[in-house]
C-alpha cells in the first residue's frame, strides 16, 4: 500500500538561517571561543557564517533574549559577563535546589528519572570524545537538571530552568578554567559519572556530599 504524503501539520520545518547563526554563535559562546565581555564583530560574523546582516543582527538578538550576549547603542554587542557576585549568587542557588531535590528524590522510585540522568550523562561522554565543548556544557546543564527533576517536584524544576541560561555562563566559565588547569575533559565527565553512580546506588548522604565539592573549586570563592 502506497503511503499517503505528509500533511502540512505533519511536516517539520527546517531551521531557518536566523537560528542556524544563533546556534553557530551559541557555541562559539559556549565553547569559549568566544569569551566574556569580547565584541562581536558584525563583518566578521557575516564572513565566517556566510550571511548577511539582517539575519546576523535577529540571530544576535535571539541571543540577546536568551542572556547570553549584551547589545547597547553605540557600542555594539559583546558576550555576557558574569561576575563574581554572579556566579555566587547563582551557584549557591542552584547548590540548594539540588540539596532539596536529592533529599526528596533519592532513593529514586520512578525509573524514568534515573534513565533521563544516564541519557544526559551519556550524551556528556559523547560530547567529551569528540570534544565538542559546548554541547559538553549542554549536556552537562540537562545532567544537573535531570538530578533536580529526580524529586518530581514541579515548582523546582521550573525555578531551576529560569536559570538556564546563566548556568550555561557558569558552566562554561568552569570548563574553561578546570580544563585549562587542572583537568582534562575525560576527568570531568568521569567526576559526573561518580556523581550518578551514587545518585543510583541510593544513598542520599553519600550524594550531599559529593554535591557539596562537585565542581565548585573553579568558581569565586567567598
Amino acid at each position: 500500500m502506497a503511503s499517503q504524503p505528509a500533511s502540512d501539520g505533519d511536516q517539520l520545518n527546517p531551521p531557518s538561517l536566523v537560528h542556524l547563526a544563533a546556534g553557530a554563535i551559541r557555541k562559539m559562546i559556549l565553547s569559549g571561543e568566544l569569551g566574556p565581555g569580547e565584541r562581536l564583530i558584525e563583518l566578521s560574523l557575516t564572513e565566517r557564517l556566510g550571511i548577511s546582516r539582517p539575519p546576523l543582527r535577529e540571530a544576535m538578538r535571539l541571543l540577546e533574549q536568551e542572556g547570553l550576549i549584551v547589545v547597547q547603542p553605540r557600542r555594539g554587542a559583546t558576550v555576557a559577563t558574569l561576575t563574581d557576585q554572579d556566579v555566587y549568587e547563582i551557584l549557591t542557588l542552584r547548590s540548594a535546589l539540588e540539596r532539596t531535590a536529592i533529599e526528596l528524590g533519592v532513593p529514586v522510585r520512578v525509573p524514568a528519572r534515573l534513565t533521563a540522568c544516564r541519557a544526559a550523562l551519556e550524551r556528556m561522554e559523547e560530547s567529551a570524545r569528540a570534544e565538542d565543548r559546548a554541547r559538553l556544557v549542554e549536556s552537562g546543564y540537562a545532567f544537573h537538571a535531570s538530578i533536580v527533576a529526580l524529586a518530581g517536584h514541579r515548582r523546582i524544576n521550573e525555578i531551576y530552568a529560569s536559570l538556564h541560561r546563566q548556568l550555561l555562563l557558569c558552566m562554561a566559565r568552569n570548563l574553561f578554567v578546570r580544563e585549562r588547569y587542572y583537568e582534562d575533559l575525560d576527568v570531568h565527565v568521569a567526576r559526573h559519572r561518580h556523581l550518578f553512580d551514587l545518585i543510583e546506588a541510593g544513598d542520599p548522604e553519600r550524594v550531599l556530599a559529593e554535591l557539596a565539592v562537585h565542581g565548585e573549586r573553579s568558581f569565586s570563592q567567598r
